[in-house]
């Protein structure tokens, strides 16, 4: 799989991330298939690419309090 091309990705910092500056992840909301997520702190730094399913799971996951740090 081709790695999808960032340059023009519209970034959003997630509502979970730590408001203190501490553990903050952005994601990419600009494809349909997948979600690209990176470290705030880091924006030119590795981004992971998420199927949407797979996103939408976790998040689901962690809104129902199946997963807690």
């Amino acid at each position: 799989m081709r790695s999808p091309d960032l340059t023009a990705a519209t970034w959003r910092k997630s509502s979970y991330s730590n408001q203190d500056g501490g553990a903050c992840v952005e994601v990419c909301d600009d494809f349909a298939v997948i979600v690209p997520v990176r470290d705030s702190k880091d924006p030119h730094g590795p981004v992971l690419v998420f199927p949407e399913g797979s996103w939408s799971a976790f998040v689901a996951a962690i809104r129902g309090g199946q997963l807690s740090a």
